[in-house]
């Protein structure tokens, strides 16, 4: 079958710069990465597909003589070349982890270079936890799934009693150069699909994979004082590397669930409490919650307005970086107008309107100021002498 056309393949127009071949890629790797399609062959074909299309396209001299030849500067060699793939030491990996050129190496589903001992993936877990448990912190069991390596091969991906061999394409370096005019061509060796050796007795239980994925189950200790957005990392606990290489990184994402009565700010919350109209005239106390579980007394000085906030000392959130600082809480005051007021209520209420004066409802009696002053100088304007 014929190969689609690379910028076809990314998307892009022909005259795209580094950026949007970059953005393209990008958005397309993690579609049809395999952690992300896991048994999906057409997506690992179209995954290929697109690495190779960017492996040309982000190269200036590679893309010079696509631009020029098409897929056949890449092909047998390309006019006036000669391929070959034996001798020549190990060559410089020019087609080097297309993750890593994006995404950086060490990032998630980071760069595994083909050929040799190679890295595990790391994985991410989402954890969701409440404020409370923020608070206090807690040890937290979860469930990973996760590729380990395959016990009756012992990871080789080879059957019991035979093993890998070296791949007489490329002598083992995964990697077949060839010669394209005045550049040096190298790509992936398609028979052992880089990795240097190819399986020709596959183990049962891998099916030549060396890998099998299980659930484990860890033991996480959240730190008192976590917030959103906060990583924690096991180092060792992602997947298993392949031919001898390390394990990767497990990164535990916490996500802090909002609260219904307290908003968080850093180490600080903040609560909005109710406050009785005659106890916001005449002071006097009310009692809110503390995010420890406990009770706290506040004094509500007289006269007290709605939007007033109050602190108090240490009842906030520890930090997670020093269990010596806490924050504190700060309660806003809203002044609540009484309702279904009996006939009493009401007739106290009226006496107490008749005999009020300014000095009562120093806010109103300014804005009524303001206002007499705005509207004798509007018939100022109106009507001058």
């Amino acid at each position: 079958m014929a190969k689609r056309d690379y910028y076809e393949v990314l998307g892009v127009a022909r005259d795209a710069d580094e950026k949007q071949l970059k953005s393209a890629y990008r958005k397309l790797a993690m579609k049809y990465h395999p952690d992300q399609n896991q048994g999906n062959p057409e997506a690992e074909a179209q995954f290929k597909e697109v690495g190779e299309a960017y492996g040309i396209l982000c190269d200036a001299n590679k893309r010079a003589a696509y631009d020029r030849y098409g897929h056949a500067a890449f092909e047998n060699g390309g006019p006036g070349g000669n391929p070959f793939g034996q001798g020549g030491g190990n060559p410089e990996d020019i087609f080097q982890d297309l993750f890593s050129q994006v995404f950086g190496a060490g990032g998630f589903g980071g760069g595994r270079r083909r050929g040799g001992p190679q890295r595990g993936a790391d994985l991410r877990y989402d954890l969701e936890i409440t404020l409370a448990e923020a608070y206090f912190g807690k040890d937290e069991t979860i469930h990973v799934p996760q590729a380990v390596p395959c016990k009756p091969c012992s990871g080789t991906g080879a059957a019991q009693g035979s093993t890998p061999e070296q791949c007489d394409m490329c002598d083992g370096h995964g990697r077949v150069r060839a010669q394209q005019g005045f550049f040096t061509m190298e790509r992936t060796c398609p028979r052992c699909s880089g990795k240097g050796k190819v399986i020709r007795k596959p183990c049962k239980e891998c099916g030549g994979a060396g890998q099998v994925r299980e659930e484990r189950q860890l033991s996480v200790k959240i730190p008192a004082g976590v917030e959103s957005g906060m990583r924690i990392r096991l180092s060792g606990e992602g997947e298993a590397g392949t031919a001898g290489g390390g394990k990767g990184d497990l990164y535990i994402f916490v996500d802090v669930v909002e609260h219904d009565i307290f908003e968080r700010d850093g180490p600080n919350l903040y609560c909005r409490a109710p406050v009785p109209m005659a106890t916001a005239a005449l002071g006097g106390e009310i009692e809110i919650p503390t995010i420890d579980g406990g009770r706290a007394r506040v004094a509500i000085p007289e006269g007290a307005q709605t939007g007033r906030k109050l602190r108090l000392r240490n009842k906030g959130m520890p930090s997670v970086r020093s269990s010596a600082q806490t924050g504190d809480l700060y309660v806003e005051m809203f002044v609540e107008t009484p309702q279904n007021l009996s006939a009493r209520q009401k007739e106290i209420l009226r006496e107490f309107c008749d005999c009020s004066g300014a000095d009562c409802h120093p806010e109103s009696e300014g804005f009524l100021g303001r206002i007499k002053r705005f509207w004798n100088g509007h018939e100022d304007e109106k009507h001058p002498n």
